[in-house]
């Protein structure tokens, strides 16, 4: 895993290097080791360049909720994954652990769900800047609905 970690610029340019001389054997490599996959893919990329269409891990199924929280759970369950810092500068910021956000994910996608959002569906989600923001584009994700978030500082107020 460490392999991937980027300590320098010098770093950088030898990984950058590889990326482009063998992007499937680089690319393939990274996601095997740094992702949890339900399926893995049949080709790690294909491309057109004629009709300009690219296609990475095809026929892979991945859910990226379950590698950003998830997978987490185990080992690091009760450090922070989130630090919530409120725009007023009395009040202290807010971390929240992975366990915390696992559960206010879950019951977030359980509400979308019990109102019918299934995979697919569209989510608008109009709130500020605070950590329930998070929760329910992360329970969309879960769920596979697609979200589009409108920001409140966008009011006629703001």
């Amino acid at each position: 895993m460490s392999y991937y970690k980027i300590k320098d610029l010098e770093n950088y340019f030898k990984m950058y290097k590889k990326s482009v001389r063998e992007p499937r054997k680089f690319w393939d490599r990274i996601a095997d080791e740094q992702f949890t996959w339900y399926q893995k893919w049949d080709k790690v990329f294909e491309f057109d360049m004629q009709e300009a269409q690219f296609k990475w891990f095809v026929n892979a199924k991945v859910n990226i909720t379950k590698n950003c929280i998830d997978r987490h759970l185990n080992k690091r369950g009760n450090k922070t994954a989130l630090i919530f810092e409120p725009n007023n500068p009395e009040e202290a910021a807010q971390h929240i652990s992975y366990n915390q956000l696992y559960a206010e994910v879950s019951k977030m996608a359980n509400v979308l769900e019990e109102q019918g959002i299934q995979k697919g569906d569209r989510v608008c989600i109009y709130l500020p800047m605070i950590p329930e923001l998070a929760y329910a584009v992360l329970a969309c994700a879960r769920i596979g609905a697609i979200h589009s978030v409108v920001f409140a500082g966008f009011s006629s107020s703001a």
